[in-house]
C-alpha cells in the first residue's frame, strides 16, 4: 500500500502555513509536520505586526483554518539544527520546505551607526511586540527621535514612537512594554526617506492610520511633494503610488491639527552620519543625525545636491529592511541575505544566481528566507505554490529523500528520546486561551506573554 509523501515545513509564519495549505489542496496525499522554533506559531504575523494592527492580526484566523486540518500537525519550541538536525529529516520525511522568514536589521552604513541609541527596526519591533528574544526593556527617553526609511515597518515604528502609553494599552501589549512606552518622552518623530514620494514603500491605509490618533500630527513639507517623469509614470501605472502620492499631498497642504506629538515625513533627505558627543560615561552617545538633500537625476533615479542639514535628534532607528539569518548545512546567500534557490528549489551554491548550480534532492524554500523581505501576502502565497509545485512535481520523477521512518510516531520518538520539551497544536490554543484570558481582565481582547518560560508552562495547560 503506497503511504502519503511526507513533508516537513520548517517555520510557522504566514509562507510555512501557506505551503503547507498548497500541499494540503494538491491531488497528491500528504501530511505535513510544521516544526517552529518558538513556543507560539505564526511567525510574522504574531512578532512582526504593529499590536495596533488588529485588522491585520484577523490573519491570524486563515492560518487558524489551515493549521485545523488533519493532515497537518504542529511542533513548536524546536529548533532546526539544534532539536532536529537535516540527516535526522532525512530519515522522517520525503521532503523539506525552509520558510524560516526574516528577523534581523540590515546594517545601516554611516558613521556613528555604532552609537547606543542607535536601533534596528526589527530590534524595537522585537520589543514592542513581546517576542520572548528580545530586549524586555527599552531607552525611551529622547525627545526628538529619527526614523530611517520610508517602508510601513518605519511607519509602525513612529507610529509606535509618537502615540502615548495609554492609547496602546488598549491593545495586546505585555506589562513591560506598556509600562516602558508610559515613560516614552518623544514629542518629535522624524522619518527620512532619500527619494520622493512616489518612491516610498507604504501602503495608502497605513500612511492614513498615522493620523487617526488625536496625539499625533503628521506633517509633510510642501517642497517635498515633487515628481520626475518617471514618478508620474508610477502615479499612472500603480493605483496604489496614487493613492499614497495623494494622502502625502494633502498632509503637506492641510491646516495644523495642533496634536501636541509631531511626526514629519522627509523626502529627499539621505542619511551621511549620526552625529554624537562623548558622555559623562566616556562613551559617544547621539545627538544629531546629519542627512544630505538628493534631487532627481533625470534618469528615474535620485543625486546628492551637496547641501546637507542636520536633525537635532537623541535617537535613531534604521528601517532599512530585514534580513535573514542562515540554517545549519542550508546553502546561503550571503549577499542577498537568502537560501540559495532556484524557483524555490534549493541549489548547491552560496550565489543565487550561479547558473551552473543544480538544485539539492528534497530540499525547498519559500517566503522572505527565499526572496529577501519584499511584498505582501500575495506573493507569500504564489512563492508558496511555486515551492510547492515543484517539490511535487520532483517527487513524482522519485526525486525525494528515501526516509527510513516515515511513520507519524517517529518524529515524536525522536524528539522525545533527545529530550525535546515540543508543544502541539492543543499547546497553543491553551496559550492562546491564557493570553485572552489574561487580557480580558483588564478590559482588553488579548495580553500576550513574553517570557519564554511562561509561554511553554501555558501550552503544558491542556497537555498534561
Amino acid at each position: 500500500m503506497t503511504r502519503p509523501l511526507r513533508v516537513a515545513v520548517v517555520g510557522s509564519g504566514p509562507a510555512g502555513v501557506y505551503a503547507s495549505d498548497a500541499l494540503m489542496k494538491s491531488s497528491t496525499d500528504v501530511e505535513v509536520d510544521l516544526f517552529e522554533k518558538m513556543p507560539a506559531p505564526f511567525g510574522l504575523i504574531r512578532y512582526g505586526v504593529a499590536p495596533d494592527h488588529p485588522r491585520i492580526k484577523g490573519i491570524i484566523k486563515a492560518l487558524h483554518r489551515v493549521m485545523d486540518k488533519p493532515q497537518l500537525r504542529l511542533f513548536s519550541n524546536v529548533e532546526f539544527g539544534k532539536d532536529i538536525t537535516l540527516e535526522e529529516m532525512k530519515d522522517l520525511y520525503d521532503a523539506v520546505i525552509f520558510a524560516t522568514g526574516a528577523v534581523g536589521d540590515r546594517a545601516l552604513p554611516v558613521p556613528g551607526a555604532d552609537m547606543p541609541e542607535h536601533f534596528g527596526a526589527g530590534e524595537f519591533v522585537g520589543f514592542y511586540d513581546g517576542n520572548p528574544l528580545f530586549e524586555r526593556s527599552w531607552d525611551l527617553s529622547a525627545e526628538s527621535v529619527a526614523v530611517i526609511g520610508v517602508g510601513n515597518v518605519g511607519l509602525d515604528v513612529s507610529r509606535i514612537l509618537a502615540k502615548t502609553g495609554e492609547e496602546l494599552h488598549v491593545t495586546e501589549i505585555p506589562d513591560n512594554v506598556y509600562e516602558a512606552l508610559k515613560t516614552n518622552k518623544a514629542t518629535e518623530v522624524h522619518v527620512f526617506g532619500r527619494r520622493g514620494p512616489a518612491q516610498a514603500k507604504f501602503t495608502p491605509l497605513e500612511l492614513k492610520e498615522l493620523d487617526y490618533s488625536p496625539n499625533v500630527e503628521v506633517i509633510v513639507n510642501p517642497e517635498d511633494i515633487e515628481y520626475d517623469s518617471s514618478s508620474e509614470i508610477a502615479r499612472r501605472e500603480s493605483k496604489i503610488t496614487d493613492q499614497v502620492c495623494t494622502i502625502l499631498e494633502n498632509y503637506a497642504i492641510r491646516e495644523p491639527k495642533n496634536a501636541p506629538h509631531k511626526l514629519y515625513i522627509h523626502f529627499f533627505e539621505s542619511p551621511v552620519e549620526i552625529l554624537g558627543e562623548e558622555g559623562p560615561d566616556g562613551v559617544q552617545h547621539i545627538t544629531g543625525l546629519r542627512t544630505q538633500r538628493m534631487e532627481y537625476d533625470g534618469a528615474g533615479g535620485v543625486r546628492p545636491t551637496g547641501k546637507t542639514t542636520d536633525w537635532n535628534v537623541g535617537a535613531v532607528y534604521s528601517a532599512v529592511g530585514y534580513r535573514s539569518d542562515a540554517l545549519p548545512g542550508i546553502p546561503f546567500d550571503e549577499v542577498k541575505h537568502v537560501i540559495s534557490n532556484v524557483g524555490g528549489r534549493v541549489i548547491d551554491s552560496e550565489t543565487t544566481g550561479d547558473e551552473d548550480a543544480q538544485a539539492i534532492t528534497g530540499l525547498y524554500t519559500t517566503g522572505w528566507v527565499r526572496r529577501g523581505p519584499v511584498g505582501l501576502i500575495g506573493n507569500t502565497k504564489g512563492d508558496a505554490n511555486e515551492a510547492v509545485a515543484n517539490l511535487l512535481a520532483d517527487a513524482a520523477e522519485g526525486k525525494k529523500f528515501s526516509p527510513s521512518k516515515p511513520e507519524l510516531a517517529a518524529v515524536d520518538e525522536l524528539l522525545r528520546a533527545k529530550g525535546v520539551d515540543f508543544l502541539d497544536w492543543d499547546g497553543w490554543h491553551a496559550l492562546d486561551a491564557a493570553e485572552h484570558a489574561a487580557g480580558e481582565a483588564e478590559g482588553r481582547e488579548r495580553k500576550k506573554y513574553v517570557e519564554w518560560a511562561d509561554m511553554v508552562a501555558h501550552s503544558k495547560g491542556a497537555q498534561g
